[in-house]
Parts: structure tokens; C-alpha cells; sequence
């Protein structure tokens, strides 16, 4: 074996320009045409070494330099951005080139001789691409869970900063509203005693009207982004009781009507087929009713605003909002439950007094009483909203 080890070391400088030209044409190894001369090389001539050593010895499961050689390449082709596909493919290449540039020489040894060189460059080649694959596989692996564990500590972070946030957002709610109230208890008091004075001051009690209501505008704001608030950190627990639907929907009208008096329009109560009772949080559906209702009004200049309730299979029940207003494009429905969102159509001298919120709140609202929310609408012609309800919410609270 001496004779073909001697000639496999006299070839090494050959094997490896050969296989260097095969890897850069290869376009299945991509990552080979950004590495220089040396980082392709890596230690493939070692490898080869190995090969010379082995066809030398007696024993010929002394790999011990083709284990580290093969080692320390699968960490560099890990750096170099190699995927698995593309190092198979590289040792691919050098058994073809190997045996290539041999083959004349292990076809004069005898056919036992030949066979075993054969069998010793075969096994030195896997051996190598086993350890190096090996090794680019840990060191993925280890990549990965270095990376999976920078998420985790990323997410924690940003909980704890989200905790943070939204702490301090409803704390300066709170702070807010105490001056608020104050502005709009001394604006009332102000506004009681020039009524009772002259005519001149008119101009005086125009501008304390403005003050007003400018404070409960803001200070509706700053409830209903409460109330927003509140629920993403899931901090409005749920209150579940049997209601009488049409006596809650009656007494919730009561506030809507005297809105819709005042610009003319009609309300339409269409409950006969309306569950007798439902078991859900009374304010939080109050608060959906009132939202939506008010909207309608809000956004409806003639006409009427229709209720409808009735049961569905299945234990589940809808109310549906209906009005004549201006409706709403198909492109903005989705917007709408956005905090903030004023479709161009809306902003007008009709969202006057509104937050911007209100739809927001009805979705979150929705979600949490486990219902389902849709919109029906076409400019021009009027907007429907559609809750589906379970008749009886099922509570995850202890």
C-alpha cells in the first residue's frame, strides 16, 4: 500500500485544484462563490493527509486527524452561511475528483490491493463528511438555541415594558380626569351665574359652553381610552347575571331618544323573536348598545334607526343596529373598529363630539362577551351592525 499511498500524496496538490474548480462552477453550492482562495480550501488538504496516512497504516480505522480536520471544517462552513445540502455536496465532489485523478493507479495494484485502497478513500472521505456535517449540525443547533433563547428574553422585555405602559397609561387617565372635573364643575357653576345676569355677557356664556364641552369631549377621550386599556391587559373581569333583554333595551333607549327626537328620526323596535332572557355582563352590553346607538344617530340626518333582536340556533342570538345615515365604503369597514379611525366621509360636522373610539371599544367589547361583530353598509344608504351572542356566556374566571 506504500506505492499508492506515495502516489496519492504526490496528487493532493492536483486533487485539490480539480475539486476547487468543480466547487466554484457547482450552482447548487452558492455559498462557495463569496469565499476566498483559502476559506474554500479551509482544511480539505488536511483531510486529504488523512487519506495519505491511512493508506499507509496497517490499521485502517486510525481517523483520529480526519475527526478533527473534518470537525473544525463543519464549524467554518457553519460560518461561511453553508446549509447541510451544500457541505454533502462538497465531499461529493472530492470522492469524484479523488477517484478520478486516481483511478489509473488503483487500476494497476493488484485487484485485492485495489480494492482495499479503494475501500480506505471511500471510508476516510465518509468519515470526514460525517464528522463535518456533525459538527455543522451542533452548531446550528447551538445558533438556534442561543437565538431562540435572545427571543424569549426579547419577549419578556417587551411584556414587561407593555405592563409598564399600559400601567402608566391608566394611572395618567386617572390623574386627567380629577382636573377635568374640576374645569367642568367651575365651568358649570360660571355658566349658572352669568345666565342669571344681563344679556351683554352672552358673549362670556358662549365661551363657557365652548370650555365645557370641550371638557367632556376630553374627558370622554380619556374614559373610553381607559376603558381600551383596560381591556387589552385583561383587567375587566366579567360580571354575569340573567337579564330581560327587552327591558334592558328599553331602559337603554330611554337615553338614545331624546338624540334622535331632536333631529326628527324614528326608532324601530323589532324584538318578537327576542330570547325571553340571556345570561351576559349587563353594563358591558349596555355600553354596546349605547355605543352603537349613539353612532347611529350621530351619523344619521334622516330617517330611522331600527333594533333588531332575535334568537338563532344553536343557543345563540342576534342584535342588529340599523340606520339611514351616510353609510360607509367598503374599503374603510375594516377601519373603523381602529382606534382613532376617521374615514374621509365621516369627518365632518357629524363626528362632532366624537372620540374616535367608540367603535373600538363596541369590538373589544364584542370579543370579550364572546361574540361575533359584522358590518353591513353602502354610501349613502345606511350602515348594519350584527352581534351574534351565545345565550349564555361561559366565564374562564375562578
Amino acid at each position: 500500500m506504500e506505492t499508492i499511498s506515495q502516489s496519492f500524496a504526490s496528487k493532493i496538490d492536483e486533487i485539490l485544484k480539480h475539486w476547487k474548480i468543480k466547487v466554484r462552477l457547482d450552482t447548487k453550492i452558492e455559498n462557495s462563490k463569496n469565499l476566498s482562495e483559502p476559506a474554500l480550501t479551509n482544511l480539505i488538504p488536511e483531510v486529504l493527509e488523512a487519506m495519505t496516512t491511512a493508506l499507509n497504516e496497517s490499521e485502517e480505522d486510525d481517523f483520529e486527524i480526519v475527526a478533527q480536520a473534518s470537525l473544525e471544517h463543519g464549524i467554518n462552513r457553519f460560518e461561511h452561511g453553508y446549509d447541510a445540502a451544500e457541505i454533502a455536496r462538497e465531499y461529493r465532489l472530492l470522492r469524484q475528483v479523488v477517484f478520478s485523478i486516481l483511478k489509473d493507479d488503483l487500476l494497476e495494484l493488484p485487484q485485492i490491493e485495489s480494492y482495499r485502497a479503494f475501500r480506505i478513500i471511500d471510508a476516510v472521505i465518509d468519515q470526514a463528511s460525517a464528522y463535518c456535517f456533525h459538527q455543522f449540525v451542533e452548531e446550528r443547533t447551538r445558533k438556534l438555541e442561543n437565538l431562540q433563547q435572545q427571543i424569549t428574553n426579547n419577549n419578556e422585555e417587551l411584556t414587561r415594558l407593555l405592563s409598564l405602559s399600559q400601567d402608566s397609561f391608566s394611572q395618567l387617565a386617572h390623574e386627567l380626569k380629577t382636573p377635568l372635573n374640576s374645569i367642568m364643575a367651575y365651568s358649570q357653576m360660571i355658566l349658572r351665574q352669568q345666565q342669571s345676569r344681563n344679556e351683554e355677557d352672552s358673549i362670556t356664556i358662549e365661551r363657557i359652553e365652548r370650555v365645557l364641552r370641550a371638557s367632556r369631549q376630553l374627558l370622554q377621550l380619556v374614559n373610553n381610552s381607559l376603558e381600551i386599556s383596560q381591556v387589552d391587559a385583561g383587567k375587566t373581569p366579567l360580571k354575569l347575571m340573567k337579564i330581560d333583554l327587552n327591558s334592558v333595551i328599553a331602559a337603554t333607549l330611554e337615553t338614545i331618544e331624546p338624540l334622535a327626537e331632536a333631529k326628527e328620526l324614528s326608532i324601530i323596535m323589532s324584538n318578537d323573536l327576542a330570547p325571553e332572557q340571556v345570561i351576559t355582563d349587563l353594563s358591558r352590553f349596555q355600553q354596546i348598545l349605547i355605543n352603537l346607538l349613539s353612532n347611529a344617530v350621530r351619523y344619521t340626518e334622516t330617517g330611522s334607526i331600527t333594533i333588531i333582536c332575535e334568537s338563532l340556533p344553536d343557543d345563540k342570538w342576534l342584535l342588529g343596529i340599523r340606520d339611514t345615515g351616510i353609510g360607509i365604503a367598503p374599503e374603510n369597514i375594516e377601519r373603523i373598529f381602529q382606534p382613532f379611525s376617521r374615514v374621509a366621509h365621516r369627518v365632518s360636522q357629524q363626528s362632532e363630539g366624537s372620540t374616535g373610539l367608540g367603535l373600538t371599544i363596541v369590538s373589544q367589547i364584542v370579543e370579550l362577551l364572546q361574540g361575533e361583530i359584522q358590518v353591513i353598509s353602502q354610501l349613502g344608504e345606511g350602515s348594519e351592525f350584527i352581534i351574534i351572542f351565545p345565550r349564555e356566556i361561559k366565564s374562564d374566571q375562578p
